[in-house]
């Protein structure tokens, strides 16, 4: 189980991501291209062309996070 701050935020990215993207890709496309810092603790949320899978990216303080759907 997991614990989210009520002041953790949500970002989407509006273009689609490729699915194969991990850790490292994900990182920078949250610094390129959501202008975000990843280690923020907040959520990034990246979907694919079809928008029926999401990758979603979080630094808990100790380790990355990716949930895939």
């Amino acid at each position: 189980m997991f614990l989210l701050s009520p002041h953790t935020k949500v970002f989407l990215a509006k273009a689609s991501t490729d699915m194969r993207k991990s850790f490292c890709g994900l990182i920078v496309l949250a610094e390129a291209v959501l202008n975000q810092d990843p280690a923020s603790g907040h959520l990034f949320v990246f979907v694919n062309k079809r928008r029926d899978m999401l990758k979603i990216l979080h630094w808990d303080g100790s380790g990355w996070w990716i949930w895939y759907r």
